[in-house]
Parts: C-alpha cells; structure tokens; sequence
C-alpha cells in the first residue's frame, strides 16, 4: 500500500477505521472467530469473577484476548493463501495448518494459564 499521506490524529483515526473493518469482516467470514467470541461472553466475566487479584484477572483475560488475536492472524493467513488461488498446493496446506496450529497453541496456552490460577 503506498504511504497515505495522514498524520497524527487523521491516521489515528484511519487505523482505527481499518482496524474495526478487519475485526467486522473476521465476523462475517470466519466461524472459528464467532464462536470464540461466543466463548468469551462467557469467559469474560467469568476471569473477572475468579480472579482474586488484578494480576490472576490480567492472566486469564490476557490469555483469552490472545486466542483471537491469533485466530486474527491465521484468518488473515488463510484469505492471503486463498486470494493466491483456490487450487491445492503443499505450500498452501503447510501455511494454513501452521495457522491452525498456532490456535491450537494458543488456546492450550489460554486452558494452562486457568488451571494454574485457578487450581495452581
């Protein structure tokens, strides 16, 4: 993309706008990343409950925002590969299996860091 020209506040606010288009268009498009929110409603208020410190709260929501912002990135691995073209490639299969290799890290990181805080 070539250089927009903005500055301070004006690209703020621009990053803002590109930022809030990418999470809207990750809920359109990605099932993964609307159940996970689904999940975090539940999550949520729930880490604010059984924290019993800021620090054990910053743990257990910090470990969930980290799960969408991976499932952010792999979506965004997955639509680059899939924009390439839609016929099978190793190399395509390979990238987007790291993808969901990461989320699934992600998510056992987000699992480990509640059983440590709440039975550790």
């Amino acid at each position: 993309m070539a250089y927009s020209g903005h500055r301070g506040l004006t690209r703020i606010i621009k990053a803002a706008g590109y930022s809030w288009k990418g999470l809207s268009s990750t809920f359109k498009h990605e099932a993964a990343f609307r159940q996970e929110l689904m999940a975090m409603l539940i999550l949520v208020p729930l880490a604010l409950w059984l924290g019993d410190t800021g620090l054990e709260r910053a743990l257990l929501l910090g470990s969930l925002l980290l799960v969408l912002i991976v499932e952010l990135l792999n979506s965004s691995v997955e639509a680059a590969i899939d924009r390439i073209g839609e016929e099978l490639h190793p190399l395509s299969a390979r990238a987007k299996d790291m993808g969901s290799a990461a989320v699934f890290l992600a998510i056992a990181h987000a699992v480990v860091v509640w059983m440590l805080v709440l039975w550790g």
